[in-house]
């Protein structure tokens, strides 16, 4: 369910569910770190492409998967990939067509170029569902956004577009969804041309001054959130996602 393959320098990271909207297991989050650790360690590339189709980004996590394997903190699947992608040496572009929730959106706050399509639809709805936000966004998305328009997305938790993802600094550029693989892949090429080491050092150096909040605060967001999944309002708001998406047609 997550894809990777290499060329040219570069290594595409794919999510590749589409008939669950991309929606990620405990199982992905363990082959999505294992793929961004594998380019990042792969002297033949430079630069990582993840993505996954122009319809459809990811939807965040498998709610139902989620409630039967509840993250447990360091040591799980789910912290690896909280290991792993804060602390890439190479450059991570995204491509985002589609859902853009949850997990699916935080994780765009440690790529380093993010091109949204005109059809991309992103939303941080942990506080509607009684659960608090992670991935260290709520450190890095205040410093992208500022307090205000970081306030609104991740206490008000509702859908917003791709122009709203520019305006608070999630996105780098919004293109049209017919050029929205080809524009990151183009990106992604040009960084693998240039000097990897030069690369390399200047994101260490934009990234050294946080680097040792993102992780405090990643932490703290993780005993937060486990603790909130035992709440009552937790429990309840979850189990209603999930009686109304078992309500959809076709479901």
């Amino acid at each position: 369910m997550i894809r990777s393959e290499s060329a040219a320098g570069v290594a595409r990271v794919r999510f590749d569910r589409l008939e669950k909207k991309n929606a990620i297991t405990t199982q992905m989050y363990l082959q999505l770190a294992e793929a961004l650790a594998a380019a990042d360690a792969d002297a033949s590339v430079h630069a990582i492409l993840l993505h996954g189709s122009a319809d459809c980004f990811t939807s965040g996590n498998d709610v139902a998967d989620f409630l039967q394997r509840p993250p447990s903190g360091e040591g799980s699947p789910t912290w690896r990939l909280f290991e792993v992608m804060p602390f890439l040496e190479k450059p991570i572009v995204a491509a985002v067509g589609g859902p853009a929730v949850g997990i699916g959106c935080t994780m765009l706050l440690h790529c380093d170029l993010v091109y949204a399509a005109s059809n991309a639809r992103f939303q941080l709805p942990f506080v509607p569902l009684g659960i608090v936000p992670e991935f260290g966004s709520t450190f890095l998305l205040p410093l992208l956004a500022g307090y205000q328009r970081a306030a609104e997305l991740l206490l008000l938790g509702q859908p917003f577009d791709a122009h709203k993802a520019y305006d608070a600094g999630i996105v780098s550029a919004v293109v049209s969804q017919e050029d929205l693989l080809d524009e990151a892949g183009k990106a992604a090429a040009f960084l693998a041309s240039l000097p990897a080491e030069s690369i390399r050092l200047t994101k260490r150096l934009m990234k050294a001054r946080y680097g040792k909040t993102v992780a405090e605060t990643i932490a703290e967001e993780g005993r937060i959130f486990r603790e909130r999944l035992q709440s009552p309002e937790a429990k309840q708001a979850l189990n209603a996602f999930l009686d109304k998406t078992a309500r959809k047609p076709g479901r």
